[in-house]
């Protein structure tokens, strides 16, 4: 089994709360992580198992008397009234690293959580293998700023790095561990089984959303999205429902972890919730099958390439700050004159922008809206252009170009 980033982030934090909430979509590994690190030592049970999740919505207090701790609670978004009843035992108990959750629904999850545990769960985000974890680099992974000590401490490790084939491989491949893990499993059978599931188990059951042929059209309408901004009226009249709809549906994409909008850069926090956003998918894999691609080799080739290509470093450079347990202030840059720059990460005071390219040549022209930024009056940090290099080199000036992290 590939070891995971956020290993060394659950076993440190466990000592410091009582209960820790790890979420993600389906199928990222969530269950496999922790009973990796329980070393059989917590009980383990799944609210899959209808009997089990029977008790613990109708008996809460005689589910824990069953399960002692420390234990495992697996798909817990099931009994949202289970929180209060964990807060009673471990104000009566006073340990850390009692419970440890998974759930695949982390914002139906939150209500509970904030009204029953605040203050006493740490909540974790987990999506499928990054670069770093296939390579067997995960203790290694660090967040992702483009500064002299991550250049520095990134020199140092031996990592494969992608050619264009392979890289539009594992984009098209996606990063779920069960269809990785198993080279003989048919891509195209996991994906539909995966769509199929999700929208019967997760998207009925939890939303009651009834028309599962117009909610599968409207996957594949932003998946066909995925690197662009979000134009909703586009969207309503794409797949022939009202703004409302489109909103609402978005929504449950979000909470079940599939996908991500990016909020233009603006200084003004209010103008940043009026702007269009950009939206992400949280797997390539996924979004590739969902828009039609048959093999990488078409993928590579076709008109999606870079809206993918963009994607994929979009979800890696989350990876990179969720899977050890942090969170980052990324954005996009597009001002009155239409000059794009595809990410910008705020730490520190800084703005550090990020160009992805599908090139091994970057040049000036591939940075040229960085001087932009200076109308922001912010410090501007180091900044760095994602390509198919196979080393780091300087262009420009404060600005080097690296292979995809």
């Amino acid at each position: 089994m590939l070891e995971r980033t956020l290993s060394k982030t659950v076993q440190s934090i466990s000592k410091g709360f009582p209960v820790i909430l790890l979420t993600g979509p389906r199928q990222v590994g969530k269950t496999t992580l922790l009973k990796s690190l329980s070393n059989a030592k917590r009980k383990f049970v799944s609210l899959d198992d209808l009997e089990e999740r029977k008790l613990a919505q109708t008996d809460p207090a005689g589910f824990l008397q069953k399960h002692k701790t420390p234990l495992i609670i697996d798909e817990v978004q099931y009994a949202p009234g289970l929180f209060p009843y964990i807060k009673i035992h471990i104000d009566s108990n006073k340990k850390n690293g009692e419970f440890w959750l998974t759930g695949s629904q982390k914002f139906h999850l939150m209500q509970g959580l904030q009204e029953s545990l605040a203050g006493r769960v740490a909540i974790l985000d987990l999506l499928g293998f990054s670069a770093f974890e296939l390579n067997g680099k995960a203790k290694m992974h660090l967040p992702f700023l483009p500064t002299e000590k991550w250049f520095l401490q990134n020199s140092k490790i031996q990592k494969k790095s992608h050619n264009v084939h392979s890289l539009y491989k594992a984009i098209w491949e996606g990063s779920f561990p069960r269809l990785l893990a198993n080279k003989n499993k048919n891509r195209e059978v996991f994906y539909r089984s995966y769509i199929q599931t999700y929208i019967q188990r997760d998207v009925k059951d939890f939303y009651q959303v009834s028309d599962n042929l117009a909610f599968y059209n409207f996957l594949r309408a932003i998946a066909a999205r995925t690197g662009n901004i979000l134009n909703y009226a586009d969207l309503a009249r794409d797949i022939n429902k009202d703004a409302k709809t489109v909103r609402i549906w978005l929504s449950i994409l979000e909470r079940s972890g599939l996908v991500k909008l990016l909020e233009p850069y603006y200084r003004n926090i209010n103008k940043r919730m009026i702007k269009s956003p950009k939206i992400y998918f949280l797997d390539t894999g996924l979004a590739s099958y969902l828009t039609g691609w048959d093999s990488s080799k078409t993928l590579e080739a076709g008109a999606m390439a870079g809206a993918m290509l963009e994607t994929y470093a979009f979800i890696e450079i989350l990876k990179s700050y969720w899977h050890n347990g942090k969170e980052v202030s990324i954005y996009f840059y597009r001002d009155s004159e239409h000059k794009e720059i595809d990410f910008l990460i705020e730490s520190n005071g800084k703005l550090y922008p990020i160009e992805v390219k599908k090139t091994a040549t970057p040049g000036l022209l591939d940075i040229k809206n960085f001087d932009s930024l200076q109308e922001t009056g912010m410090e501007i940090g180091h900044g760095t252009v994602l390509c198919l290099r196979r080393d780091s080199i300087p262009i420009g000036k404060n600005v080097t170009a690296m292979p995809f992290i």
